[in-house]
């Protein structure tokens, strides 16, 4: 006799069309822009080598009157600049890119919205964000720099928020205008945001208003805040600067940001 008995229970192969969660939209994406990241040798560049570069060059050569302790100075600083890089000038460049070669038209056809994307985009720069973090303040340990567990939570705190308003500056350029003017316009707005923080370090020499100014603007504001909360202390006022810049250019991104 033939053996009828089903070998599979009923259902196992009825189609279940849905989408899947949006945990887990956003998981797939978000290492999706991870690996991107970290294979882009422009992107490691910015985020790595230059920093690094700097971390170690004004430590140990004699630039300025920093004081006997210059590495304290020079980690915040240096710190403000690695976040600034990742998440505003390399994700400006790589959505505009991605815009133009129609890798975010594509994303735009399947049923990941728009808040993932971009929310996808600032999580990757997140945990890139944090590897910068350690990989800094090792090497800054290594010379010198000895900050308290309260400044370093406080730190922490501090180069989040920075990373999340850069992030939303950075979608809203590259998600706005053209590859080309994007690129041009990102680079050039590092150079001027990292000369305006720069003042941060000889902020004691400076008029009131010139400093007030500097902190006006993202990076001075990162800089002078970061500084602060590594020594144990926080600047409410740097504070709002980043959170109103951050929900500024957070909403004009989600509103105004374009696939293609």
């Amino acid at each position: 006799m033939t053996d009828t008995t089903p070998r599979f229970a009923p259902g196992t192969f009825t189609a279940d069309p849905r989408p899947a969660s949006r945990a887990a939209m956003l998981t797939a994406q978000t290492g999706l822009e991870l690996k991107l990241l970290l294979r882009n040798g422009e992107q490691l560049l910015l985020t790595m080598f230059i920093p690094i570069t700097l971390l170690i060059g004004l430590t140990l050569l004699p630039f300025g009157d920093l004081g006997d302790h210059r590495v304290d100075k020079i980690v915040p600083m240096v710190m403000m600049t690695a976040v600034m890089s990742t998440a505003f000038t390399g994700q400006a460049i790589a959505v505009g890119f991605d815009r133009r070669y129609g890798a975010l038209k594509r994303l735009g056809a399947t049923p990941l919205p728009r808040w993932g994307v971009i929310a996808g985009k600032c999580a990757a720069v997140l945990i890139v964000v944090v590897l910068q973090a350690v990989l800094l303040g090792v090497i800054g340990a290594a010379l010198g720099w000895r900050p308290g567990l309260g400044g370093l939570a406080l730190g922490a705190l501090a180069i989040a928020l920075g990373t999340a308003t850069f992030a939303a500056m950075g979608l809203l350029l590259g998600g706005t205008l053209k590859a080309e003017v994007v690129l041009a316009v990102a680079n050039i707005a590092w150079f001027v945001m990292l000369g305006i923080a720069s003042l941060v370090l000889v902020g004691d020499t400076l008029p009131t208003a010139l400093t007030v100014l500097a902190r006006l603007i993202p990076s001075g504001a990162l800089a002078y805040t970061l500084e602060l909360a590594l020594s144990g202390s926080i600047d409410w006022f740097g504070v709002a600067v980043l959170a109103v810049w951050g929900l500024v250019c957070g909403w004009l991104a989600t509103r105004f940001f374009r696939f293609h």
